[in-house]
């Protein structure tokens, strides 16, 4: 039987990236548990939505068929309005590991009328929409294998009821963009552009609840007890409420750029899935485009030269400098006055992209600005690679290219550190994290690897090519 890692350890000797390509393996291949992959065996022990859609792109260059289980698996646990929950729980994995843990959420119950899965328990907030946008990466690396298994003839139903799911329900502001309702779910947990809006929020009370992350990281680089008694508070108001959005009394409820551009990218993605399944990919691409419409509208700032969350509580922008309000890079068909000033704005003062390692979470020059404190100001592998992305996407090819290689020089240099002190590229946070080595492995591939695709790219006069 062929193990997953012989590729890498097949990769020929004059191979400069031979050993950082063996050693990102080594990680997917130790945190596999069997059918999904974790992102670390210590403070992540169960399978996260969009570390799987992250993995997964990496996975497709060491074997397509376990890229295309983990997202299987994810899918699986999918809720019957369509949302993918942000938490699959290991039913073996011992209650006190991980906080909130499935008693907390208590998603076969209190999700039922929802249509939450009976015999897989879960949590009942979701991530960022990468699946799709991941799928189809994952078929382009072997599509006779992903046809012969019909992979995306399954997916394409699910994606799609996942995409309907956010632009329905989850369209609180009525403008056409998804909301969030809790800072988990656009996956930069801590960020400071949530704080005016978790001020409103009564934190649950410190004893009502015991936090296992700091079992394995240190207080200074995670969010406060004060931040993680709101973030209980608003999950334990949602799980009360059914987590459904039409009741529930949403205290904390924003519209994320980041989150928003990743819908887009996956709905272009979607397109393309539906088509090689025998579906209209008409009404996907009809959606991506009103989307891109209503993300400019609603959140673009020209003042600031980056994209903004609006708090619909409060019907206000968050003037606040995020890597968020630069994801939006990925989207194809910004108009290009917003192109130029969010590639101006990366490498300005508030990024210091191509002087800072990879892209800072936070505004460098922000009054809240943390070097070691998770979504607080430290460089991320992930968010570097979406930004990396949109600048090849948008054809600055040069600012790219030197990302992909910060990208893999702190990659190897940490042990694929969680995330880095931007100044110093120091790793902090857990080791050998999933994602961190997945998207490694996507950005060693070889020129012109067919396997890249799943963005579309731009013609000469800076529309996508489809």
């Amino acid at each position: 039987m062929t193990s997953v890692l012989e590729p890498a350890l097949r990769s020929p000797a004059a191979d400069p990236d031979a050993a950082l390509r063996r050693d990102a393996a080594h990680v997917l291949f130790s945190n596999w548990t069997g059918a999904a992959t974790v992102p670390s065996r210590t403070l992540y022990p169960h399978q996260w939505s969009w570390d799987s859609a992250f993995i997964a792109i990496g996975l497709r260059h060491l074997s397509p068929r376990r890229a295309q289980r983990e997202l299987e698996t994810l899918l699986g646990a999918q809720w019957g309005d369509g949302r993918v929950p942000h938490i699959v729980f290991n039913r073996s994995v011992p209650l006190d590991a991980y906080f909130p843990s499935p008693d907390f959420w208590r998603s076969s119950s209190a999700g039922a009328a929802c249509g939450a899965p009976a015999d897989i328990e879960t949590s009942g907030i979701v991530q960022p929409p990468v699946h799709a946008l991941a799928a189809w990466k994952v078929h382009l690396a072997d599509p006779a294998e992903s046809r012969r298994r019909g992979f995306l003839r399954r997916m394409y139903p699910r994606l799609a009821a996942w995409h309907r799911w956010l632009a329905s329900s989850r369209d609180l502001g009525g403008g056409g963009l998804t909301a969030i309702v809790h800072p988990w779910e656009p996956g930069l947990d801590n960020s400071p552009v949530w704080d005016t809006a978790l001020a409103r929020i009564e934190p649950a009370p410190p004893a009502s609840f015991r936090r296992a992350d700091l079992d394995h990281s240190a207080a200074a680089d995670r969010p406060t007890d004060l931040d993680y008694g709101r973030y209980v508070r608003l999950a334990a108001t949602y799980r009360d409420h059914g987590y459904d959005d039409a009741v529930t009394p949403h205290a904390f409820a924003l519209e994320d750029p980041g989150f928003n551009a990743l819908l887009i990218a996956s709905e272009h993605a979607l397109a393309d899935i539906a088509e090689e399944a025998g579906a209209d990919p008409a009404p996907h691409r009809e959606r991506a485009a009103a989307a891109t419409t209503a993300l400019v509208a609603r959140l673009w700032s020209a003042e600031s030269g980056v994209f903004l969350a609006r708090d619909l509580v409060t019907g206000e922008a968050v003037r606040t400098y995020s890597v968020s309000g630069l994801t939006p890079l990925i989207v194809p068909g910004l108009p290009d006055d917003v192109v130029r000033a969010l590639v101006g704005t990366a490498h300005g003062e508030h990024f210091g992209l191509g002087r800072a390692h990879l892209v800072p979470s936070y505004d460098l020059t922000g009054p809240v600005f943390d070097a070691n404190r998770y979504w607080r100001g430290p460089s991320w592998f992930n968010t570097a690679w979406l930004v990396h992305r949109g600048l090849a996407l948008h054809g600055q090819a040069e600012a790219a290219d030197r990302l992909r290689a910060q990208v893999l020089a702190d990659a190897r240099a940490t042990g694929f550190a969680e995330y880095v002190e931007p100044w110093s590229g120091q790793g902090r946070g857990i080791r050998r994290f999933s994602w961190t080595a997945a998207l490694a492995l996507d950005l060693l591939r070889q020129p012109g690897d067919t396997r890249d695709a799943g963005f579309p790219r731009r013609n000469g006069q800076g529309e996508p090519r489809r």
